[in-house]
């Protein structure tokens, strides 16, 4: 008769005999598994214990939000300068916007290095090195009276600065969410919402009393507030570090990547044009005074404030970041296109609430929609950076081109328009290819 004893170390003989312990080279792994590519691996994301909520982590929202109000907001209200720049200097509108188009292009350029630097764990000591530059931008644009000195200030400096603040707000909020990241992070960046309404409010309404140059210092004190605010709340969370290159070139070989960049670089290219125009278009157009006219861009401004979450929370819970930014986009592209049709004061107020609405969802979610792409998280800022960097070169030439068309149809803009337009809704046609490549043909599903 056989015992227990007995059969369980039998059992054990068969079930534990160790296998062959001889390395393999790579050629034999490939030989022996090469289907191993075409199985699923873990992800790297799946690895890190994410705290998805706590004091600690809301509290870098908040931080993010108020450098974001910083980082954004002030050069998404660069129209309260256009149009205080284009008649002081009586320089044309399509030069005055060069130093805002060349803001946000440094801004986006320096994020390749702003994103590596916080991927290695240098993510506090870039936000404070950024915030002084942009600082030292702000109030040495107060002094500036000739367009080179401006331009050198506000719009090479600042946008250096600014880029350094921005980049690394994405990395430190997707340290800490995962569930709710895209809420997480367009609660962080509706501090653009929140910057755009307080700087171009602080100078457009302070220069009649004050006069410009201390208006402008003014915002610069305002700033300093929040940078010294969000010193105190800001904690970086040490993830594992990694070395690598500033580029991670293999990203580039990943085609929902590729796409995904080719798709936003539409949309951006076209969607500062509002920004930066609505005023003039305001005064030309719909018989608007330069002090009615600041109105409009305050209210495309303050309606991002809740629509930024609201579109973050969409994303979580219904439709999935990257479907978040293709509706977003459509939507935008419509806006566009309504645009045309507008030329009296109370659809100019209806078209800048729409505008509003549809251009800050579409920035929102495209920040989801990129952290969506990035499995590893201290791989982020890189892969977040290089995708800004190379958004920088729409960025920049944007508005000049708006400004080359409206100047070669004589001051009329709808070929503009359409143009604005046409840039979006191929972008949104690129970004859903990009989602194909995901998903495949699969509608209903959260991406």
């Amino acid at each position: 008769m056989v015992s227990v004893e007995q059969v369980k170390e039998t059992h054990h003989a068969v079930t534990v005999t160790p296998l062959p312990v001889t390395p393999l080279s790579n050629s034999q792994v490939s030989l022996t598994h090469p289907d191993e590519s075409a199985t699923p691996k873990p992800s790297v994301d799946d690895e890190v214990d994410y705290p998805d909520g706590g004091s600690v982590a809301w509290r870098q929202v908040v931080a993010c939000h108020l450098i974001n109000a910083m980082a954004c907001g002030y050069g998404a209200a660069f129209g309260i300068y256009q149009l205080y720049y284009t008649e002081s200097l009586k320089l044309p509108a399509s030069q005055i916007s060069w130093i805002g188009s060349v803001q946000i292009f440094l801004n986006n350029l320096i994020c390749t290095v702003a994103g590596r630097l916080a991927d290695a764990g240098y993510a506090r000591e870039t936000v404070l090195g950024g915030s002084f530059l942009a600082l030292l931008g702000t109030f040495m644009s107060s002094l500036a009276t000739e367009y080179w000195q401006i331009f050198l200030s506000q719009g090479v400096c600042t946008g250096l600065g600014l880029g350094l603040m921005y980049m690394p707000t994405i990395t430190i909020v997707a340290s800490y969410f995962k569930e709710r990241r895209a809420l997480a992070l367009t609660l962080s960046t509706a501090g653009t919402g929140t910057g755009s309404i307080i700087f171009p409010a602080t100078v457009q309404y302070l220069i009649p009393k004050i006069g410009f140059a201390w208006s402008v210092r003014c915002a610069g004190f305002v700033a300093l507030f929040m940078v010294m605010v969000m010193s105190v709340l800001l904690q970086p969370r040490r993830l594992p570090k990694k070395t690598g290159p500033v580029v991670e070139w293999a990203a580039f070989k990943e085609p929902p990547y590729v796409l995904f960049v080719a798709g936003a670089f539409l949309v951006y290219w076209a969607l500062y044009f509002g920004y930066f125009y609505v005023n003039t278009y305001a005064i030309t157009v719909a018989s608007f005074t330069p002090t009615s006219a600041v109105s409009l861009l305050l209210i495309m401004n303050a309606v991002g404030i809740p629509t930024r979450p609201i579109i973050g929370y969409l994303a979580d819970t219904y439709l999935g970041p990257i479907n978040a930014f293709i509706l977003s986009t459509i939507t935008l592209a419509a806006a566009f296109f309504a645009w045309i049709a507008i030329n009296t004061p109370s659809t100019m107020y209806v078209f800048a609430i729409v505008f509003g609405i549809t251009n800050n969802a579409a920035q929102g979610a495209f920040a989801s929609g990129l952290a969506s792409l990035t499995k590893d998280p201290v791989k982020m800022g890189t892969r977040f950076g290089m995708c800004c960097t190379i958004l920088g070169f729409a960025t920049v030439a944007g508005p000049p081109t708006a400004g080359a068309i409206i100047d070669y149809c004589g001051g009329q803009y709808l070929w503009a328009q359409v143009w604005a337009g046409l840039v979006t809704i191929l972008g949104a046609v690129t970004l859903a290819v990009a989602r194909y490549k995901i998903s495949g043909v699969k509608l209903m599903i959260k991406v």
